[in-house]
C-alpha cells in the first residue's frame, strides 16, 4: 500500500517555462494516481498501469548453454520482448513468469528453473544450465510475460480542462499521444514496463517545449572564430569537404534510411538550405563498436587505418562522433586527442567535435532520467574543457540531452536498442548542435 499520509513524492518545479508561466504542478497521491496543480484548478487523474501480455508456447529450437557472462547480447532473447533490429528490452520480461516444456501439449513436461536453465531476466535471455535435461538440440517451449513501455500525457483543453490521455504501448520507443491545435500538454507520465507503482522518476512536468538557443552575433559565431577555412568556402561557393567520422552512431545502420536519417545527413541538408550557394561534398567513415583510438591502432593496410581512410581523404572539415570514447579522461583524452588535432592542422582540416549523447543510465551513473542536467560523465568534462583550451569546435549534444526531461522526454525512449542508438529524432538532436555553430 501507497503510504501516501507519510511520503508524498512531489515534482513542483518554480522556473519559468518558454511560454512565460511557470509550470503545473504534478505531484503523486498514491500507487497510480497523480495531482495536477494549474492555473487555479487541480485535478486527480488515474492512471493505468503498464500494459503486460501473456506469450503461451512459443517455440525454440534450441536452448543455448546459458551464458552469464554476456550483458544484452545473449544467444537466445525471447522473441517479444525485443524491439527494433531484434535488440532486446531492458526489463521487459517480468521476473519469474518464465516455464520451459519439452512441448506444447497439457502432457507436456515442465523443466525446473535454475535446474534445467536459467534466465537473465533484465534483458530476456534463457538458456540451459551443464547439468540440464534439456538436451543441446532439443526444441522447447516457453511461457513467459513481458510488458511494454508508455507515456500519457496530461493535456489542458480547449476549453480548459486537465485530462489525462492515455499513450500507445511500445516495446523500447514509446511517444507521447497526440493532441491538437488549441491544446496544450502540460506533462508527461512515463510508464515502464515493470512498473508496480509510479515513483517521482515518472513525472515529467513540461518546463520548456524546446531547447534554448544562445543567441547569435553577426560575425561571432564559433563557426567564424573557429572554423575560418570552412567558413570561407561555404561564403565563396568552393567546394567544401566535410568528412562525418565516428562509430555506429555515425554509421547508422540500424535506421530504416540511414542515407536521409543520419545525422550529417541531417546537418548537411540544413546547413545548404541556411547557405543555398554552397558547394558541399559529404563522406563518411564509421566503425562500429569502437572508438578513435582504433583507428590509430591500426596498421597500414587495414581497413580502418587513420592515416588512409581519414587524412588521405583530405577533409576541409572533419566532424567526430565517438559515444565510444567516453571512457577517456584526463590524460589519456589529452594524449589521445593531441594526436588527432596535430593530424588534422597538417592537413589543413579544421574540426568539429560532438559531445556524445547520453547513454544507458546505469553507464551514466545516473538512476533517473529527470533532473539530469549536468553530464556526470568525466569524458565529456575533460572534452569540453580540451576543446575551450585548444580553441576547438564543440557541439554539444550532450547539454541538449540533458535537457530532454524539461520537455517531458525521457531520453532514453529515443535509443532504437534501448542502449545508446539514438533514432531519426535522437540524431536531429546532433544536427541541431552543429547548426548551433554556424551563423
Amino acid at each position: 500500500m501507497f503510504q501516501y499520509l507519510t511520503t508524498i513524492f512531489s515534482v513542483i518545479f518554480l522556473v519559468n517555462m518558454c511560454f512565460g508561466e511557470e509550470p503545473a504542478v504534478m505531484r503523486l497521491t498514491g500507487d497510480w494516481t497523480v495531482e495536477v496543480q494549474f492555473r487555479g484548478q487541480t485535478a486527480t487523474l488515474n492512471i493505468d498501469p503498464s500494459d503486460q501480455f501473456d506469450v503461451k508456447a512459443e517455440k525454440y529450437d534450441r536452448l543455448p548453454l546459458y551464458n552469464e557472462q554476456r550483458t544484452w547480447n545473449n544467444e537466445l532473447v525471447l522473441t517479444q520482448t525485443k524491439g527494433t533490429d531484434d535488440f532486446p528490452t531492458s526489463f521487459a520480461l517480468v521476473s519469474g513468469s518464465v516455464i520451459v516444456r519439452d512441448g506444447s501439449g497439457a502432457n507436456a513436461k515442465i523443466f525446473e528453473s535454475e535446474k534445467d536453465y536459467n534466465v537473465f531476466t533484465r534483458w530476456g535471455a534463457v538458456g540451459r544450465t551443464p547439468e540440464s535435461r534439456i538436451g543441446e538440440h532439443q526444441p522447447v517451449w516457453i511461457d513467459y510475460r513481458y510488458g511494454k513501455m508508455r507515456i500519457d500525457s496530461v493535456v489542458l483543453t480547449k476549453d480548459g480542462k486537465i485530462e489525462l490521455r492515455k499513450g500507445t504501448p511500445h516495446i523500447m520507443m514509446p511517444q507521447p499521444p497526440s493532441i491538437v491545435d488549441g491544446e496544450r500538454r502540460l506533462g508527461n507520465i512515463w510508464i515502464k514496463a515493470n512498473t508496480e507503482r509510479l515513483d517521482a522518476n515518472a513525472l515529467f512536468p513540461i518546463l520548456e517545449t524546446e531547447f534554448h538557443e544562445p543567441p547569435k552575433t553577426q560575425g561571432n559565431t564559433v563557426a567564424e572564430k573557429l572554423l575560418p577555412k570552412t567558413m570561407a568556402k561555404i561564403n565563396s561557393g568552393e567546394k567544401l569537404r566535410i568528412l562525418a567520422w565516428g562509430d555506429s552512431v555515425t554509421d547508422a545502420g540500424y535506421l530504416k534510411d540511414p542515407k536521409t536519417e543520419r545525422w550529417q545527413e541531417q546537418f548537411v541538408k540544413r546547413l545548404q538550405k541556411r547557405f543555398p550557394n554552397a558547394k558541399i561534398e559529404l563522406l563518411t567513415e564509421a566503425w562500429g563498436g569502437r572508438g578513435s583510438g582504433s583507428y590509430l591502432a591500426e596498421p597500414a593496410g587495414s581497413k580502418y587505418n587513420f592515416k588512409e581512410k581519414i587524412l588521405d581523404l583530405k577533409p576541409d572539415l572533419i566532424i567526430m562522433e565517438f559515444v565510444n570514447d567516453a571512457g577517456l579522461s584526463g590524460e589519456a583524452l589529452i594524449k589521445q586527442y593531441s594526436i588527432l588535432l596535430e593530424s588534422f592542422r597538417k592537413i589543413g582540416a579544421e574540426w568539429i567535435i560532438l559531445a556524445p549523447h547520453y547513454v544507458r543510465t546505469d553507464w551514466m551513473g545516473l538512476d533517473r532520467e529527470r533532473n539530469i542536467d549536468d553530464d556526470p560523465r568525466q569524458y565529456v568534462k575533460d572534452l569540453r574543457r580540451f576543446a575551450a583550451e585548444n580553441r576547438i569546435a564543440l557541439a554539444d549534444a550532450a547539454a541538449r540531452y540533458g535537457r530532454l526531461w524539461r520537455q517531458g522526454i525521457p531520453y532514453s525512449t529515443l535509443m532504437s536498442n534501448n542502449i545508446n542508438h539514438p533514432d531519426k529524432t535522437g540524431l536531429k538532436i546532433f544536427a541541431d548542435a552543429l547548426m548551433e555553430l554556424f551563423p
